[in-house]
């Protein structure tokens, strides 16, 4: 099995209960001077956000920017994203296709905001977490819904625009056939009665939109392997 060893500050902030502002600003001086650029500096902030149980406001919006650029602009092709850097980012912040954080949850939905291309496969990954809160009250939308029923509420139409963001033209939502798909899911399992009006008015507005995704490439991403995750050493 690989080790990863955290150097100096970060071995030292990874040891602590909490991450401070303080921490942050050691961070961004000694360890991530230039920002996130590389595979090595991924791993270190997985690492730290793994081993400190609680976290300063300020580490999230820098776990949440700093991965999120990384991930959209400083990986091929830089401003977008596209199914290889997709599919790394959903394996890395999930297990089983569930969420693993809140936090974990607002980095995807940051990259997809920042990104100028956001592929049906993401969107759709997105929206299934609303559909893992409703129906089997897991992952980390789960952990950030402030009304634990199974009706969709207020904050759940924000949440469902947000992940539909850039897709309405004219007042018609153009769904790609995951993102459709899931949209239907979640109306399946909740009852008319019991959802905020406004759902309604998204099912209405949809527009399945059939098309013939671009081909496939090969090329490798070159950031962590698949099995990084579990190979962290701290040390």
């Amino acid at each position: 099995m690989s080790e990863f060893r955290l150097a100096f500050p970060a071995c030292v902030i990874a040891g602590k209960h909490r991450l401070t502002a303080e921490d942050i600003s050691l961070l961004r001086k000694h360890t991530f001077p230039e920002g996130i650029r590389t595979s090595d500096d991924v791993v270190a902030m997985l690492a730290l956000n793994n081993s400190c149980p609680e976290k300063c406001p300020e580490w999230n919006c820098f776990f949440v920017e700093q991965l999120a650029d990384f991930i959209v602009n400083y990986t091929y092709p830089q401003g977008s994203l596209d199914e290889i850097n997709v599919a790394w980012l959903m394996r890395m912040v999930s297990t089983d296709g569930v969420v693993n954080s809140a936090l974990e949850l607002e980095l995807v939905l940051h990259a997809m905001e920042i990104s100028a291309n956001v592929p049906d496969e993401l969107r759709a990954f997105a929206l299934d977490q609303l559909r893992l809160a409703l129906t089997e009250g897991i992952g980390g939308y789960k952990l950030s819904r402030t009304v634990d029923r199974k009706g969709i509420t207020r904050q759940d139409i924000d949440y469902v625009t947000r992940v539909l963001r850039g897709t309405s033209d004219a007042g018609v939502i153009h769904a790609q056939p995951l993102t459709w798909s899931v949209l239907m899911q979640i109306a399946e399992e909740t009852l008319p009665a019991g959802n905020h009006p406004r759902w309604a008015d998204i099912l209405s507005t949809l527009h399945l939109v059939e098309y013939a995704g671009p081909p496939r490439r090969s090329r490798w991403l070159r950031i962590v392997d698949d099995t990084f995750g579990s190979e962290i050493a701290v040390a």
